[in-house]
């Protein structure tokens, strides 16, 4: 198992990218904790990875709160004796524009996104540091480097990851952690749904989504806990720093959906 004995903690860890991380990373031996605002999808998240045989617990947090974020590394340190990996994979997005967004939507986006993802490593690093390293993982996006209209908010959130990641990489170095960041492109969750949803004909925005990709095929979250587990794994100890791509080689095409202009 890669990751025998290791301890994980996956915020935004109940649906989706998070919970595909969570069965991922727990099928090759680390414990889990999950963390997240939604207590009740958490809860059954949770009984669904203890039912394969995975060591795992809930813990609700809210990312952007400092006291939520401190109460959980204690939880995890007195659960399971220590931490070694953290994915910070909790978000919130909203569809719109600069001049659209309020100071409040705003804010709720970088709160979650990018506060949340320093609070996390802020407290989650001297644990790491006091099992001689680990690795963390940022969940940001291919909306980093390439975006779209109307989505002022997740972009500057998924860019100040980027940055982060880069930043922190530095710090954590002597330190014997390893900092990098994922960033997907379209991937089959409730977010992506939602989305489609604020739009005016979901099912052929889907299906010009679906046409838009090179393999085929949109990512599903355990393509993107594949990526997780390679950058938490021992087979990814001299990569730090790095933004990796999982996108299907969308980001190489030039045109895109129009459903979105």
């Amino acid at each position: 198992m890669r990751l025998k004995e290791k301890v994980t903690i996956i915020t935004g860890g109940s649906q989706g990218i998070g919970e595909a991380t969570a069965k991922k990373l727990g099928e090759h031996g680390s414990k889990i904790v999950i963390a997240d605002i939604d207590k009740e999808t958490g809860l059954k998240t949770v009984r669904d990875l203890q039912a394969q045989g995975i060591e795992a617990i809930f813990w609700k947090t809210d990312v952007s709160n400092e006291q939520d974020v401190q109460d959980l590394m204690h939880v995890t340190v007195e659960q399971f004796g220590g931490v070694d990996a953290l994915v910070n994979n909790a978000a919130a997005t909203i569809r719109k524009s600069v001049q659209d967004t309020s100071l409040e939507e705003w804010q709720k986006v970088i709160n979650v996104n990018l506060t949340g993802a320093f609070l996390c490593s802020k407290y989650a690093i001297p644990k790491m540091e006091k099992r001689g390293g680990g690795a963390i993982v940022n969940m940001a996006s291919w909306h980093a480097y390439r975006t779209i209209t109307r989505f002022a908010a997740y972009a500057a959130s998924k860019g100040g990851m980027t940055a982060l990641t880069r930043q922190m990489s530095l710090d954590c170095g002597p330190l014997n952690i390893r900092v990098n960041a994922v960033c997907p492109s379209t991937v089959d969750t409730p977010m992506l749904y939602e989305t489609f949803k604020s739009l005016p004909d979901p099912e052929d925005a889907f299906q010009q989504t679906l046409d838009y990709q090179p393999l085929g095929r949109i990512a599903t979250g355990e393509d993107i806990a594949n990526a997780c587990l390679f950058l938490i794994s021992d087979e990814s100890n001299y990569i730090s720093g790095h933004s990796l791509m999982v996108d299907g080689g969308t980001f190489n095409k030039v045109a895109r959906p129009l459903m979105f202009d």
